[in-house]
């Protein structure tokens, strides 16, 4: 798996945040749709049918910023051993019939993201909704990809740039 912006691509699937372990709840991204994964979850739409994906209480930060923030956590932990939770953020799939509210959990270290990497995820998910880009375009990057590495901010910016604008 390899981490670009708010997404979590794997060789067949796109996750928003982490991919969910156990009854943990999720969204998961296919070139069929979007399903929403987890105990009190269960439902899957065709693209068709979601009309907006949006996402909040993200953390953002500036790059300066995020990696004081993630200095400073590391620095508590190893002084206290009290470790924080991964941070988590809410998805809300709006369809014809409603609009579900999950909760996932930050895929990245530190749970916080720069203003440029959460600004094009959000664009992003818009384009996969109105169908300016597919869940295939990540895909397919991962495929192409060698590792299962998260590649430096400035690739995930430039990745997410490329998919958000359609070039």
């Amino acid at each position: 798996m390899a981490v670009v912006g708010l997404f979590w691509i794997t060789e067949d699937s796109v996750y928003l945040g982490a991919a969910p372990g156990g009854t943990a709840s999720g969204v998961r991204l296919t070139e069929d749709g979007v399903e929403v994964l987890g105990e009190d979850h269960g439902t899957s739409w065709s693209w068709g049918e979601v009309r907006r994906i949006e996402v909040r209480d993200v953390p953002v930060r500036s790059a300066a910023r995020r990696f004081v923030s993630m200095a400073f956590d590391t620095l508590y932990t190893a002084v206290t051993g009290d470790g924080e939770l991964p941070f988590a953020y809410t998805v809300d799939v709006e369809t014809a019939d409603g609009t579900v509210e999950v909760s996932v959990v930050s895929a990245i270290t530190g749970g916080i993201y720069t203003p440029d990497e959460y600004e094009l995820s959000r664009t992003l998910l818009g384009r996969l909704v109105d169908g300016g880009a597919t869940v295939g375009d990540l895909l397919a990057w991962r495929r192409d990809h060698a590792t299962d590495d998260t590649p430096p901010r400035e690739e995930r910016e430039a990745l997410l740039r490329k998919w958000a604008e359609g070039a």
